[in-house]
Protein backbone atom coordinates (compact mmCIF):
# COMPACT_ATOMS: atom_id res chain seq x y z
CA UNK A 1 0.00 0.00 0.00
CA UNK A 2 2.77 2.74 0.59
CA UNK A 3 3.52 2.81 -3.11
CA UNK A 4 -0.12 3.40 -3.54
CA UNK A 5 -0.41 6.53 -1.09
CA UNK A 6 3.16 7.69 -2.29
CA UNK A 7 1.79 7.73 -5.70
CA UNK A 8 -1.88 9.64 -4.42
CA UNK A 9 0.22 12.17 -2.28
CA UNK A 10 2.27 12.93 -5.38
CA UNK A 11 -0.48 13.25 -7.87
CA UNK A 12 -2.38 15.91 -4.67
CA UNK A 13 0.98 17.69 -4.94
CA UNK A 14 1.29 18.38 -8.01
CA UNK A 15 -2.46 19.47 -8.69
CA UNK A 16 -1.91 22.51 -6.07
CA UNK A 17 0.61 23.43 -7.89
CA UNK A 18 -1.14 23.65 -11.25
CA UNK A 19 -4.13 24.80 -9.12
CA UNK A 20 -1.88 28.00 -7.59
CA UNK A 21 0.03 29.66 -10.82
CA UNK A 22 1.42 31.98 -8.37
CA UNK A 23 4.10 28.87 -7.24
CA UNK A 24 4.93 28.49 -10.58
CA UNK A 25 5.51 32.06 -11.34
CA UNK A 26 7.91 32.19 -8.22
CA UNK A 27 9.69 28.89 -9.30
CA UNK A 28 10.38 30.55 -13.06
CA UNK A 29 11.06 33.80 -11.90
CA UNK A 30 13.63 32.40 -10.10
CA UNK A 31 15.28 30.59 -12.50
CA UNK A 32 15.11 33.33 -14.76
CA UNK A 33 17.99 34.57 -17.20
CA UNK A 34 17.13 38.30 -15.86
CA UNK A 35 15.70 37.90 -12.91
CA UNK A 36 14.09 41.12 -14.00
CA UNK A 37 10.89 39.99 -15.13
CA UNK A 38 6.88 39.78 -13.85
CA UNK A 39 4.51 37.06 -14.95
CA UNK A 40 0.87 38.17 -14.76
CA UNK A 41 -2.60 37.06 -16.07
CA UNK A 42 -3.15 37.39 -19.77
CA UNK A 43 -6.79 39.26 -19.19
CA UNK A 44 -4.96 42.35 -17.65
CA UNK A 45 -2.99 43.18 -20.72
CA UNK A 46 -6.08 44.75 -21.72
CA UNK A 47 -5.41 47.38 -19.36
CA UNK A 48 -2.59 48.55 -20.87
CA UNK A 49 -2.66 51.40 -23.40
CA UNK A 50 0.69 52.19 -24.21
CA UNK A 51 1.17 48.79 -25.67
CA UNK A 52 1.68 50.28 -29.53
CA UNK A 53 5.14 51.34 -28.14
CA UNK A 54 6.16 48.18 -27.22
CA UNK A 55 7.49 45.07 -28.85
CA UNK A 56 5.11 42.14 -28.02
CA UNK A 57 7.38 39.04 -27.77
CA UNK A 58 4.82 36.16 -27.97
CA UNK A 59 4.38 32.28 -28.23
CA UNK A 60 2.37 31.40 -31.54
CA UNK A 61 1.43 28.10 -31.22
CA UNK A 62 0.17 28.64 -27.53
CA UNK A 63 -0.89 32.48 -27.79
CA UNK A 64 -2.08 32.86 -31.38
CA UNK A 65 -3.34 29.40 -32.38
CA UNK A 66 -6.80 27.71 -30.77
CA UNK A 67 -5.52 23.96 -31.39
CA UNK A 68 -3.43 22.36 -29.33
CA UNK A 69 -1.80 19.71 -31.42
CA UNK A 70 0.75 20.37 -34.40
CA UNK A 71 -0.06 17.14 -36.11
CA UNK A 72 -2.76 18.68 -38.36
CA UNK A 73 0.28 21.03 -40.15
CA UNK A 74 3.02 18.22 -40.33
CA UNK A 75 0.31 15.63 -42.20
CA UNK A 76 -0.58 18.78 -44.76
CA UNK A 77 3.38 18.96 -44.83
CA UNK A 78 3.69 15.13 -45.40
CA UNK A 79 0.93 14.64 -47.81
CA UNK A 80 1.00 17.75 -49.97
CA UNK A 81 5.01 17.86 -50.36
CA UNK A 82 5.98 14.16 -49.37
CA UNK A 83 2.66 11.92 -51.36
CA UNK A 84 0.47 9.44 -49.75
CA UNK A 85 3.12 7.22 -48.46
CA UNK A 86 4.64 9.66 -46.09
CA UNK A 87 1.60 10.69 -45.21
CA UNK A 88 -0.26 6.95 -43.86
CA UNK A 89 3.75 6.53 -42.35
CA UNK A 90 2.72 9.80 -40.71
CA UNK A 91 -0.76 8.77 -39.56
CA UNK A 92 0.74 5.18 -38.57
CA UNK A 93 3.14 6.80 -36.20
CA UNK A 94 0.55 9.10 -34.48
CA UNK A 95 0.43 6.92 -31.39
CA UNK A 96 3.67 6.56 -30.71
CA UNK A 97 3.91 10.61 -30.88
CA UNK A 98 1.28 10.90 -28.16
CA UNK A 99 2.84 8.93 -25.88
CA UNK A 100 6.88 10.63 -25.85
CA UNK A 101 8.14 13.97 -24.85
CA UNK A 102 7.06 17.17 -26.90
CA UNK A 103 10.09 17.98 -28.24
CA UNK A 104 10.65 14.18 -29.29
CA UNK A 105 7.65 14.08 -31.70
CA UNK A 106 8.46 17.13 -32.70
CA UNK A 107 12.08 15.81 -34.35
CA UNK A 108 9.97 12.63 -35.06
CA UNK A 109 7.73 14.46 -37.03
CA UNK A 110 10.50 16.43 -38.67
CA UNK A 111 12.22 13.41 -39.57
CA UNK A 112 9.45 11.62 -41.73
CA UNK A 113 7.63 15.05 -43.20
CA UNK A 114 11.10 16.84 -44.49
CA UNK A 115 13.72 13.72 -45.00
CA UNK A 116 14.54 14.00 -48.82
CA UNK A 117 12.61 17.26 -49.56
CA UNK A 118 14.14 19.15 -52.04
CA UNK A 119 14.74 22.81 -50.15
CA UNK A 120 14.19 24.83 -53.41
CA UNK A 121 10.92 23.22 -54.72
CA UNK A 122 9.51 23.25 -50.55
CA UNK A 123 6.57 25.63 -51.43
CA UNK A 124 3.98 24.26 -48.56
CA UNK A 125 4.58 27.18 -46.39
CA UNK A 126 3.37 29.90 -48.40
CA UNK A 127 1.25 28.01 -50.68
CA UNK A 128 -1.01 25.59 -48.42
CA UNK A 129 -0.47 26.11 -45.03
CA UNK A 130 -1.29 29.55 -44.52
CA UNK A 131 -5.03 28.88 -44.94
CA UNK A 132 -5.18 26.33 -42.46
CA UNK A 133 -2.53 28.44 -39.89
CA UNK A 134 -5.67 31.40 -40.20
CA UNK A 135 -8.32 29.35 -39.91
CA UNK A 136 -7.07 28.08 -36.37
CA UNK A 137 -5.73 32.05 -35.17
CA UNK A 138 -7.80 32.76 -31.98
CA UNK A 139 -9.74 36.52 -32.45
CA UNK A 140 -8.72 37.22 -29.06
CA UNK A 141 -5.49 36.51 -29.25
CA UNK A 142 -4.97 38.43 -32.89
CA UNK A 143 -6.56 41.54 -31.54
CA UNK A 144 -4.34 41.70 -28.83
CA UNK A 145 -0.82 40.63 -30.60
CA UNK A 146 -2.19 43.39 -33.65
CA UNK A 147 -2.12 45.95 -30.43
CA UNK A 148 1.80 46.29 -30.45
CA UNK A 149 4.34 48.33 -31.84
CA UNK A 150 6.06 45.33 -32.95
CA UNK A 151 5.61 41.95 -33.01
CA UNK A 152 8.45 39.13 -32.64
CA UNK A 153 6.71 35.83 -33.11
CA UNK A 154 8.28 32.85 -31.64
CA UNK A 155 7.62 29.21 -33.01
CA UNK A 156 8.67 25.86 -31.95
CA UNK A 157 7.99 24.50 -35.45
CA UNK A 158 10.42 24.99 -38.50
CA UNK A 159 10.76 28.43 -39.67
CA UNK A 160 10.11 27.88 -43.45
CA UNK A 161 6.51 26.12 -41.68
CA UNK A 162 5.65 29.37 -40.37
CA UNK A 163 7.33 32.52 -42.05
CA UNK A 164 4.82 33.02 -44.80
CA UNK A 165 1.94 32.97 -42.67
CA UNK A 166 3.15 35.69 -40.28
CA UNK A 167 4.92 37.96 -42.05
CA UNK A 168 2.97 38.03 -44.84
CA UNK A 169 -0.69 37.44 -43.52
CA UNK A 170 -0.14 38.73 -40.12
CA UNK A 171 2.38 41.23 -41.02
CA UNK A 172 4.38 39.69 -37.71
CA UNK A 173 7.48 42.08 -38.52
CA UNK A 174 10.39 39.06 -36.96
CA UNK A 175 9.72 35.56 -37.09
CA UNK A 176 11.95 32.93 -34.78
CA UNK A 177 11.76 29.42 -35.48
CA UNK A 178 13.65 26.44 -35.69
CA UNK A 179 16.24 26.09 -38.82
CA UNK A 180 16.44 23.00 -40.95
CA UNK A 181 19.48 21.41 -41.79
CA UNK A 182 20.29 20.76 -45.50
CA UNK A 183 22.60 18.55 -47.38
CA UNK A 184 23.45 19.34 -51.30
CA UNK A 185 19.48 20.91 -52.00
CA UNK A 186 17.84 18.43 -49.87
CA UNK A 187 16.27 18.80 -46.03
CA UNK A 188 18.03 15.73 -44.06
CA UNK A 189 14.81 15.77 -41.32
CA UNK A 190 16.91 17.32 -38.61
CA UNK A 191 16.42 21.26 -37.17
CA UNK A 192 19.48 23.43 -36.13
CA UNK A 193 20.63 23.37 -32.46
CA UNK A 194 20.71 27.30 -32.53
CA UNK A 195 20.05 29.39 -29.40
CA UNK A 196 17.31 31.65 -30.23
CA UNK A 197 18.45 34.43 -27.81
CA UNK A 198 21.29 35.49 -29.85
CA UNK A 199 18.47 35.58 -33.07
CA UNK A 200 16.60 38.01 -30.69
CA UNK A 201 19.57 40.12 -29.54
CA UNK A 202 20.42 40.16 -33.02
CA UNK A 203 16.86 41.89 -33.97
CA UNK A 204 17.20 44.16 -31.34
CA UNK A 205 20.94 45.35 -31.88
CA UNK A 206 19.78 45.45 -35.55
CA UNK A 207 16.68 48.06 -34.97
CA UNK A 208 17.95 49.74 -32.39
CA UNK A 209 14.69 50.29 -30.74
CA UNK A 210 15.02 51.27 -26.58
CA UNK A 211 11.53 50.06 -26.33
CA UNK A 212 12.85 46.37 -27.25
CA UNK A 213 14.84 46.72 -23.96
CA UNK A 214 11.04 47.35 -22.24
CA UNK A 215 9.49 44.22 -24.33
CA UNK A 216 5.95 42.40 -23.35
CA UNK A 217 6.12 38.76 -23.47
CA UNK A 218 3.39 36.61 -23.96
CA UNK A 219 3.55 32.94 -23.01
CA UNK A 220 1.16 29.96 -22.35
CA UNK A 221 0.33 29.29 -18.56
CA UNK A 222 0.95 25.41 -18.56
CA UNK A 223 4.10 25.23 -21.00
CA UNK A 224 7.63 25.84 -20.00
CA UNK A 225 8.89 29.43 -20.36
CA UNK A 226 12.36 29.79 -22.54
CA UNK A 227 13.84 32.08 -20.51
CA UNK A 228 16.56 33.00 -22.94
CA UNK A 229 13.97 34.30 -25.57
CA UNK A 230 12.26 36.27 -22.98
CA UNK A 231 14.70 37.43 -20.46
CA UNK A 232 14.53 40.96 -22.49
CA UNK A 233 10.96 41.18 -21.19
CA UNK A 234 10.27 43.17 -17.94
CA UNK A 235 6.35 41.41 -18.04
CA UNK A 236 5.07 38.29 -19.29
CA UNK A 237 2.02 37.79 -19.63
CA UNK A 238 0.44 34.23 -19.04
CA UNK A 239 -2.71 32.83 -21.22
CA UNK A 240 -4.82 29.87 -20.07
CA UNK A 241 -5.87 27.00 -21.52
CA UNK A 242 -9.02 27.54 -20.43
CA UNK A 243 -9.26 31.58 -22.16
CA UNK A 244 -8.13 29.94 -25.38
CA UNK A 245 -10.78 27.45 -25.40
CA UNK A 246 -13.19 30.07 -25.40
CA UNK A 247 -11.84 32.55 -28.00
CA UNK A 248 -13.43 32.68 -31.25
CA UNK A 249 -12.67 32.05 -34.68
CA UNK A 250 -10.69 35.05 -36.82
CA UNK A 251 -13.27 36.37 -39.07
CA UNK A 252 -12.08 36.56 -42.89
CA UNK A 253 -12.75 39.68 -42.82
CA UNK A 254 -10.50 41.04 -39.94
CA UNK A 255 -7.28 39.26 -42.26
CA UNK A 256 -4.93 41.93 -42.43
CA UNK A 257 -4.29 40.37 -45.68
CA UNK A 258 -6.60 38.45 -47.45
CA UNK A 259 -6.01 34.79 -48.37
CA UNK A 260 -7.21 34.80 -51.99
CA UNK A 261 -4.73 32.13 -53.49
CA UNK A 262 -3.87 28.82 -52.08
CA UNK A 263 -3.07 25.20 -53.15
CA UNK A 264 -3.03 21.72 -52.00
CA UNK A 265 -5.15 18.88 -52.49
CA UNK A 266 -6.88 18.54 -49.26
CA UNK A 267 -9.61 20.46 -48.23
CA UNK A 268 -9.92 19.44 -45.15
CA UNK A 269 -8.34 20.22 -41.90
CA UNK A 270 -5.94 16.55 -41.65
CA UNK A 271 -6.81 16.13 -37.79
CA UNK A 272 -5.66 11.98 -37.00
CA UNK A 273 -9.55 11.53 -37.44
CA UNK A 274 -10.01 13.04 -40.73
CA UNK A 275 -6.92 12.11 -42.18
CA UNK A 276 -8.03 8.29 -41.21
CA UNK A 277 -11.46 8.87 -42.81
CA UNK A 278 -9.49 10.09 -45.40
CA UNK A 279 -7.86 6.84 -46.10
CA UNK A 280 -10.36 4.57 -45.57
CA UNK A 281 -12.30 6.57 -48.57
CA UNK A 282 -9.23 6.91 -51.11
CA UNK A 283 -9.23 3.04 -52.64
CA UNK A 284 -13.47 3.61 -52.78
CA UNK A 285 -13.01 6.90 -54.33
CA UNK A 286 -11.02 6.22 -56.97
CA UNK A 287 -13.15 3.66 -58.51
CA UNK A 288 -16.26 5.84 -57.86
CA UNK A 289 -14.44 8.42 -59.89
CA UNK A 290 -13.96 6.14 -62.49
CA UNK A 291 -17.64 5.21 -62.72
CA UNK A 292 -18.75 8.89 -63.26
CA UNK A 293 -15.96 9.55 -66.01
CA UNK A 294 -17.26 5.67 -67.53
CA UNK A 295 -21.20 7.29 -67.28
CA UNK A 296 -20.21 10.77 -68.45
CA UNK A 297 -18.44 9.99 -71.46
CA UNK A 298 -20.26 6.90 -72.53
CA UNK A 299 -23.85 7.85 -72.19
CA UNK A 300 -26.46 10.75 -73.17
CA UNK A 301 -27.10 13.71 -70.65
CA UNK A 302 -30.57 12.40 -70.29
CA UNK A 303 -29.35 9.25 -69.28
CA UNK A 304 -26.02 10.12 -67.10
CA UNK A 305 -27.28 13.34 -65.77
CA UNK A 306 -29.94 11.50 -63.57
CA UNK A 307 -27.68 8.60 -62.95
CA UNK A 308 -24.46 10.87 -61.66
CA UNK A 309 -26.84 12.68 -59.22
CA UNK A 310 -27.44 9.47 -57.92
CA UNK A 311 -24.23 8.77 -57.50
CA UNK A 312 -23.69 11.97 -55.49
CA UNK A 313 -22.89 14.86 -57.70
CA UNK A 314 -25.13 17.69 -57.05
CA UNK A 315 -26.00 20.35 -59.62
CA UNK A 316 -28.21 23.64 -59.34
CA UNK A 317 -29.20 25.21 -62.33
CA UNK A 318 -30.58 28.68 -61.64
CA UNK A 319 -31.66 30.32 -65.93
CA UNK A 320 -33.73 32.86 -67.20
CA UNK A 321 -35.63 31.73 -70.26
CA UNK A 322 -33.21 29.68 -72.43
CA UNK A 323 -30.78 32.08 -74.69
CA UNK A 324 -31.24 32.33 -78.20
CA UNK A 325 -29.40 33.45 -80.91
CA UNK A 326 -30.25 35.61 -83.44
CA UNK A 327 -27.28 35.29 -85.13
CA UNK A 328 -23.95 33.10 -84.65
CA UNK A 329 -23.31 31.07 -82.15
CA UNK A 330 -23.89 32.54 -78.71
CA UNK A 331 -20.69 33.43 -76.43
CA UNK A 332 -20.73 32.13 -72.91
CA UNK A 333 -18.68 33.76 -70.64
CA UNK A 334 -17.81 31.74 -67.02
CA UNK A 335 -15.70 32.86 -64.00
CA UNK A 336 -13.75 29.90 -63.45
CA UNK A 337 -13.91 27.40 -60.62
CA UNK A 338 -12.87 23.85 -61.97
CA UNK A 339 -12.01 22.60 -65.68
CA UNK A 340 -15.28 20.94 -65.12
CA UNK A 341 -17.05 24.28 -65.68
CA UNK A 342 -17.54 23.85 -69.51
CA UNK A 343 -19.31 20.00 -69.17
CA UNK A 344 -21.26 21.34 -65.96
CA UNK A 345 -22.43 24.42 -67.80
CA UNK A 346 -23.22 22.25 -71.17
CA UNK A 347 -25.03 19.89 -69.18
CA UNK A 348 -27.54 22.71 -67.30
CA UNK A 349 -28.31 23.46 -70.73
CA UNK A 350 -28.94 20.29 -72.06
CA UNK A 351 -26.57 20.66 -75.00
CA UNK A 352 -23.25 20.23 -76.42
CA UNK A 353 -20.80 23.63 -76.08
CA UNK A 354 -17.48 24.27 -77.80
CA UNK A 355 -14.89 25.08 -75.10
CA UNK A 356 -11.64 27.14 -75.62
CA UNK A 357 -8.99 27.13 -72.99
CA UNK A 358 -5.17 28.42 -73.12
CA UNK A 359 -3.90 25.94 -70.56
CA UNK A 360 -5.61 22.20 -70.97
CA UNK A 361 -3.21 19.02 -70.24
CA UNK A 362 -3.21 16.26 -72.98
CA UNK A 363 -4.91 14.03 -71.10
CA UNK A 364 -7.45 16.72 -70.43
CA UNK A 365 -8.32 16.88 -73.52
CA UNK A 366 -8.34 13.48 -74.44
CA UNK A 367 -11.15 12.75 -71.81
CA UNK A 368 -12.95 15.99 -72.33
CA UNK A 369 -17.00 14.93 -73.40
CA UNK A 370 -17.14 18.22 -75.31
CA UNK A 371 -15.02 19.65 -78.02
CA UNK A 372 -12.18 21.85 -76.85
CA UNK A 373 -10.32 24.24 -78.45
CA UNK A 374 -6.53 24.99 -77.64
CA UNK A 375 -5.82 29.11 -78.03
CA UNK A 376 -2.20 30.03 -78.58
CA UNK A 377 -1.59 33.31 -76.40
CA UNK A 378 -1.16 35.14 -79.70
CA UNK A 379 -3.96 37.62 -79.45
CA UNK A 380 -4.54 38.33 -83.46
CA UNK A 381 -4.98 34.35 -83.76
CA UNK A 382 -6.56 33.83 -80.62
CA UNK A 383 -9.85 36.34 -81.98
CA UNK A 384 -9.68 34.49 -84.92
CA UNK A 385 -10.12 30.92 -83.79
CA UNK A 386 -12.96 32.35 -81.70
CA UNK A 387 -14.49 34.03 -84.49
CA UNK A 388 -14.37 30.33 -86.39
CA UNK A 389 -15.63 28.05 -83.50
CA UNK A 390 -18.66 30.75 -83.43
CA UNK A 391 -19.93 30.74 -86.86
CA UNK A 392 -20.43 26.74 -86.36
CA UNK A 393 -22.50 27.38 -82.69
CA UNK A 394 -22.24 28.05 -79.04
CA UNK A 395 -19.06 28.64 -77.34
CA UNK A 396 -17.68 28.91 -73.63
CA UNK A 397 -14.67 31.09 -72.15
CA UNK A 398 -13.73 31.31 -68.78
CA UNK A 399 -11.73 34.73 -69.26
CA UNK A 400 -10.17 35.07 -65.57
CA UNK A 401 -7.67 32.50 -67.69
CA UNK A 402 -7.09 30.45 -64.13
CA UNK A 403 -9.19 28.91 -61.17
CA UNK A 404 -9.58 30.59 -58.33
CA UNK A 405 -11.04 28.66 -54.87
CA UNK A 406 -11.63 31.55 -52.52
CA UNK A 407 -15.17 33.92 -53.17
CA UNK A 408 -12.78 36.22 -55.75
CA UNK A 409 -12.99 37.11 -59.41
CA UNK A 410 -9.69 37.76 -61.39
CA UNK A 411 -9.16 40.56 -64.03
CA UNK A 412 -11.36 39.36 -66.63
CA UNK A 413 -9.12 39.54 -70.42
CA UNK A 414 -11.55 41.29 -72.56
CA UNK A 415 -10.64 39.10 -75.65
CA UNK A 416 -13.79 38.22 -75.74
CA UNK A 417 -15.76 41.23 -75.66
CA UNK A 418 -13.73 41.74 -79.00
CA UNK A 419 -16.08 39.00 -81.06
CA UNK A 420 -19.22 39.85 -82.84
CA UNK A 421 -21.19 38.09 -80.79
CA UNK A 422 -23.68 37.73 -77.96
CA UNK A 423 -22.55 37.67 -74.65
CA UNK A 424 -24.25 35.44 -72.19
CA UNK A 425 -22.36 35.94 -68.63
CA UNK A 426 -22.85 32.65 -66.30
CA UNK A 427 -21.76 32.13 -62.56
CA UNK A 428 -20.52 29.27 -61.52
CA UNK A 429 -19.22 27.86 -58.29
CA UNK A 430 -18.10 25.03 -56.54
CA UNK A 431 -17.97 23.35 -53.28
CA UNK A 432 -16.32 20.07 -51.96
CA UNK A 433 -15.59 18.17 -48.81
CA UNK A 434 -12.36 16.40 -49.19
CA UNK A 435 -10.15 17.28 -52.22
CA UNK A 436 -9.70 20.26 -54.26
CA UNK A 437 -10.07 19.78 -58.00
CA UNK A 438 -7.93 22.65 -58.80
CA UNK A 439 -4.02 22.55 -58.44
CA UNK A 440 -1.51 24.87 -58.97
CA UNK A 441 1.67 22.92 -58.21
CA UNK A 442 0.71 19.64 -59.20
CA UNK A 443 -0.62 17.08 -62.01
CA UNK A 444 -3.51 19.07 -64.00
CA UNK A 445 -4.42 16.16 -65.86
CA UNK A 446 -5.83 14.78 -61.98
CA UNK A 447 -7.79 17.74 -61.74
CA UNK A 448 -11.21 16.22 -63.02
CA UNK A 449 -10.11 13.21 -60.77
CA UNK A 450 -10.07 14.68 -57.50
CA UNK A 451 -13.00 16.71 -57.51
CA UNK A 452 -14.72 13.55 -58.76
CA UNK A 453 -13.59 11.53 -55.48
CA UNK A 454 -15.27 13.61 -53.17
CA UNK A 455 -18.37 12.25 -51.97
CA UNK A 456 -20.71 14.62 -52.30
CA UNK A 457 -19.44 17.32 -55.05
CA UNK A 458 -21.77 20.14 -56.16
CA UNK A 459 -21.73 22.87 -58.81
CA UNK A 460 -24.27 26.09 -58.38
CA UNK A 461 -25.05 27.20 -62.21
CA UNK A 462 -26.80 30.78 -62.59
CA UNK A 463 -26.97 31.83 -66.36
CA UNK A 464 -27.31 35.53 -66.13
CA UNK A 465 -29.86 37.75 -68.37
CA UNK A 466 -27.97 38.25 -72.24
CA UNK A 467 -26.13 40.81 -73.07
CA UNK A 468 -27.61 43.17 -75.89
CA UNK A 469 -25.06 42.62 -79.44
CA UNK A 470 -25.31 46.77 -78.84
CA UNK A 471 -23.44 46.67 -75.37
CA UNK A 472 -20.81 44.84 -76.73
CA UNK A 473 -20.07 44.83 -80.01
CA UNK A 474 -16.68 47.19 -80.67
CA UNK A 475 -17.99 48.71 -84.14
CA UNK A 476 -20.30 50.70 -82.08
CA UNK A 477 -17.41 52.33 -80.27
CA UNK A 478 -17.54 49.98 -77.06
CA UNK A 479 -15.04 49.57 -75.05
CA UNK A 480 -13.70 45.72 -74.62
CA UNK A 481 -12.22 46.67 -71.89
CA UNK A 482 -15.27 48.16 -69.66
CA UNK A 483 -17.87 45.64 -71.13
CA UNK A 484 -14.80 42.93 -69.47
CA UNK A 485 -15.21 44.85 -66.02
CA UNK A 486 -18.71 45.04 -66.63
CA UNK A 487 -19.08 41.48 -67.00
CA UNK A 488 -16.87 40.95 -64.29
CA UNK A 489 -18.73 43.08 -61.93
CA UNK A 490 -22.41 41.04 -63.00
CA UNK A 491 -20.80 38.00 -62.16
CA UNK A 492 -19.17 39.45 -58.80
CA UNK A 493 -22.69 40.86 -57.67
CA UNK A 494 -24.45 37.45 -58.79
CA UNK A 495 -22.18 34.78 -56.69
CA UNK A 496 -21.70 37.35 -53.75
CA UNK A 497 -17.55 37.54 -54.50
CA UNK A 498 -15.18 40.56 -54.57
CA UNK A 499 -13.70 41.76 -57.98
CA UNK A 500 -9.90 41.88 -57.94
CA UNK A 501 -6.65 43.13 -60.67
CA UNK A 502 -5.23 40.03 -59.93
CA UNK A 503 -4.29 37.98 -63.09
CA UNK A 504 -3.27 34.31 -63.67
CA UNK A 505 0.15 35.25 -63.78
CA UNK A 506 0.04 36.64 -59.93
CA UNK A 507 -1.31 33.54 -58.97
CA UNK A 508 1.40 31.23 -59.93
CA UNK A 509 4.12 33.45 -59.09
CA UNK A 510 2.26 33.18 -55.44
CA UNK A 511 2.13 29.96 -55.24
CA UNK A 512 3.83 28.16 -57.86
CA UNK A 513 7.40 30.42 -58.35
CA UNK A 514 6.64 30.22 -62.19
CA UNK A 515 3.77 31.97 -64.92
CA UNK A 516 1.70 28.60 -65.43
CA UNK A 517 2.61 26.84 -67.99
CA UNK A 518 1.70 23.53 -68.84
CA UNK A 519 3.95 21.01 -69.69
CA UNK A 520 3.48 17.28 -70.06
CA UNK A 521 0.27 17.51 -67.99
CA UNK A 522 2.42 20.05 -65.00
CA UNK A 523 2.41 23.79 -64.42
CA UNK A 524 5.87 24.69 -64.94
Amino acid sequence: MFPFKALVLLSRHILRRLRNPRSLYRKVSSNSHSGQFKLQKYPSLNQRSELSKKTLVFDVENTLLKSTSLFSYFMLVAFEAGGIIRALFLLLLYPFICFVHQEMALKMMVMVCFFGIKKDSFRIGTAVLPKFFLEDVGFEGFEMLMRGGMRVGVSVLPRVMVDSFLKDYLEIEFVIGRELKVCKGYYVGLMEEKDNSLVLEEIIAEKRMDQCFDAVGVKCLNKPLDHHLFSHCKDIYMVSEAERRNWHDLPKESYPKPLIFHDGRLAIRPTPFAIFAVFMWVPFAIIFAIIRVFIALTLPYKISTPILAFSGLRLKVKKPNAPISTTNGLLYVCNHRTLLDPLYLSTALGRPLTAVTYSLSRMSEIMAPIKTVRLTRDRQQDSEIMEKMLSQGDLVVCPEGTTCREPYLLRFSPLFAEMKAEVVPVAMDAHVSMFHGTTAGGLKCLDPLFFLMNPFPSYNVEVVNKLSRSSTCPDDGVSSLDVANQVQKDLGEALGFECTKLTRKDKYLILAGNEGIVKNGRKS
